[in-house]
């Protein structure tokens, strides 16, 4: 029996129930790990004859070689069993979450009168973990406070009840100093230092509000105990807590204890963002990059980061703010889609933190590797654009006239994705008379690459023009009297949707607005118009001056130059003497000049 069939038999067997499977290699190694509702009918999908959504699906199933299974009881067990094996095999056809151990966690650690401290190392011993943080500031903000309102050890002394009852250690400088109330020489109990952790894990939580009630209570009854010292400083620690509070709330405070998830689409990657809000305030937030698996849809990442989350901080928020509703909902939670207030308010700012971050990846790459940057975002437009090599050298036309007026074209050159200025060009239009583009862009374009040819340059691997369907029929006309169209490929972009035609199909293209190959081409349609816009107002600020000049009875073109290319504006050569003027254009012409002028001032 082949190989394929032996496999289609155990698809045959597996019980139509929730649960988990997983792909193995002929080396038995584990390449894809997958959840399901109904397990026999979601991994049937894969053996079926049909089109793969893309190669690299296609690829996987060919590679598989055994397949094995776990049943679970609800489709939410499937979930988190999923993102658990993914974590500890990390198969290399899933979503996985990447640099999630560069960032800090605050530890509470699993011992007598636990230590409450900073760490990078997640160790799997009982102990608590808040975190991770992306603000070293927060994160060190947080643990000041927290030292502040409760004296804690931080020796790491084995402090067992028999250790301490032997005697075996003695008072620190930092019980001296008031950092720490000696557990271990018994000057504080077990209970007490409990109570201090319990306060301590409500606040890095974000519970700070039960916290400034259980000290409000405290206040009160210590001050009707006539403990009044007791008294004041249990006030120190709320106003501490409420100064902290009251520079953390961002939102509405009557938003309480609620997640907010986000996900940023990018080339092979997915940016997501966590956020928890507690009373108003944002107490933990979290971005990562996630990368993508063989065939992951936006709602199976959203439920998977869901799971990643629920599992780093043993539990969720009530209620979940999502941008869409995952593929897999989790048993007792509310998931919440705002379209406006303030929950639409936060989950906008946690788009935010995604693109934020977005941009300071690209700004670490394009440093660390510039020209791998450039290849991989040329590699991306040739995928989008589907082109038979990624478009090293671009050239972008667009051309600008007012009424027919001053009619003047430009074109940008772009090597490596990058702007090349030397190879600019500005182009005044010779043959068209009158208002009319497509003319314009038919002269420009024959001039540009008939001068190419003769020159022997060497010619672009892409044509972009600022424009819609009618403005690429113009430049197709020309590669045609070329011999060139087919040889290099051109494209319009139009301004109203930002779509992009090619010649000879009206269905445009739409590029995904965070798409990197749209925003290189994009830069560049603004760069031509900018180059052109420049060229233009100068030409028509000279038009405009020269003909200023040649008002003037008896001046013509040369005298009207020589002016100019002295006095270099208007406004000087009105304020020139006789003297000079007549040193520069002779008597009889300066006369002339300043008789205008000061006529002109007259009037």
């Amino acid at each position: 029996m082949e190989s394929n069939d032996i496999l289609k038999s155990k698809v045959g067997f597996l019980p139509s129930s929730p649960g988990v499977y997983q792909f193995f290699d002929d080396t038995g190694k584990i390449i894809y790990v997958g959840k399901a509702k109904d397990l026999k009918k979601r991994v049937s999908t894969y053996f079926t004859s049909r089109t793969y959504d893309n190669r690299k699906l296609m690829v996987m199933v060919s590679k598989i070689a055994d397949i094995k299974h776990i049943v679970v009881d609800t489709g939410a067990d499937a979930l988190l069993l999923e993102n658990n094996l993914i974590k500890e095999y990390q198969p290399r056809y899933n979503v996985l979450l990447k640099d999630d151990k560069t960032y800090p966690w605050i530890c509470i650690k699993s011992e007598p009168f636990p230590r409450v401290f900073s760490t990078r190392r997640v160790v799997k011993d009982g102990s608590k973990y808040f975190g991770p943080y992306a603000s070293l500031v927060l994160m060190k903000t947080l643990l000041e406070l927290v030292r502040q309102l409760y004296p804690l050890r931080t020796c790491n002394f084995n402090l067992e009840p028999e250790a301490i009852a032997k005697g075996k250690y003695k008072e620190c400088l930092e019980y001296h100093i008031g950092n720490c109330k000696a557990p271990c020489i018994g000057k504080q109990t077990i209970e007490d230092y409990d109570l201090n952790i319990k306060m301590i894990t409500s606040i890095i939580r974000g519970n700070i509000g039960e916290v400034m009630e259980f000290l409000k209570e405290q206040m009160k009854k210590t001050a009707d105990l006539h403990r009044f010292e007791d008294a004041h400083r249990l006030k120190m620690k709320y106003e501490i807590l409420e100064r902290y509070r009251s520079k953390s709330v961002i939102v509405n405070p009557t938003i309480n204890n609620v997640d907010v998830f986000s996900l940023l689409p990018d080339t092979g990657v997915m940016y997501a963002n966590f956020m928890r809000v507690i009373s108003g305030a944002i107490v933990q937030s979290h971005t990562a990059e996630l990368k993508l698996g063989v065939e992951d849809s936006k709602e199976s990442l959203l439920s998977y980061l869901i799971a990643e989350m629920y599992e780093r901080h043993h539990g969720l928020s009530k209620e979940l703010i999502v941008p869409f509703m995952p593929d897999q909902e989790m048993d007792g939670y509310v998931y919440t889609i705002p379209q406006r207030g303030d929950k639409h308010k936060l989950l906008e700012l946690s788009e935010r933190n995604s693109k934020f971050y977005r941009m300071e990846r690209l700004k670490q790459l394009e440093k660390v590797n510039p020209e791998q940057h450039s290849i991989r975002i040329l590699t991306q437009v040739q995928k989008d654009l589907h082109l038979d090599q990624p478009p090293v050298h671009m050239e972008c036309f667009d051309n600008s006239n007012i009424r027919g007026a001053h009619p003047v074209a430009a074109c940008v050159v772009f090597k490596n994705a990058k702007p090349s200025k030397k190879d600019y060009r500005h182009f005044n239009i010779k043959t068209v008379e009158g208002p009319d583009d497509f003319a314009s862009m038919r002269e420009i374009i024959y001039r540009r690459y008939s001068r190419m040819l003769t020159e022997g340059d060497e010619l672009p691997q892409l044509i972009i023009i600022d424009g819609g369907k009618g403005q690429l029929s113009a430049v197709v006309s020309s590669l045609e009297l070329l011999g060139l169209y087919g040889k290099i490929p051109v494209i319009g972009l139009a301004k109203r949707l930002e779509e992009i035609y090619f010649p000879y199909d009206s269905v445009p293209l739409f590029l995904d607005k965070n798409s990197e190959s749209l925003k290189l081409i994009m830069r560049m349609r603004d760069e031509v118009h900018r180059f052109g816009i420049t060229f233009h107002r100068n030409k028509r600020s000279a038009a405009f001056i020269k003909s200023e000049l040649t008002n003037i009875p008896g001046v013509g073109e040369t005298t009207a130059k020589k002016l100019l290319s002295h006095y270099k504006s208007i406004p000087k050569i009105a304020k020139a003497n006789l003297e000079e003027l007549t040193k520069l254009v002779g008597k009889k012409m300066a006369e002339k000049v300043v008789a205008y002028f000061k006529l002109k001032e007259e009037r």
